[in-house]
């Protein structure tokens, strides 16, 4: 029974946390975070914790437009970004050439 509770109380913040999306992103952001959620969903919600954040902040004075969240993007990607490096290991007790 606490898990079915746990599961409602999750949705209803989710539901909460859409709202407040929608009431501050313009149309065209929000579908364009949308399509980014697809894609990336960690990266999604970096962006939307973000805007969330300046919202309550009260840092911003109007709705988000896309070319704002373009940037705020552009700052998450700065903030994750994590380079991959690839190590190759030759065996060497099999290769004649040594």
């Amino acid at each position: 029974m606490s898990v079915c509770l746990q599961q409602e109380q999750q949705q209803q913040a989710e539901d909460r946390r859409q709202t407040m999306l929608n009431q501050v992103l313009q149309p065209s952001a929000r579908e364009r975070l949308a399509r980014i959620a697809l894609v990336k969903p960690d990266k999604a919600k970096g962006v939307e914790n973000m805007v969330l954040q300046m919202a309550q902040r009260g840092q911003l004075n109007e709705k988000v437009s896309e070319n704002r969240l373009i940037g705020l993007l552009e700052q998450v990607n700065e903030q994750s970004s994590t380079k991959t490096k690839v190590t190759i290991q030759r065996r060497r007790a099999l290769d004649d050439d040594y």
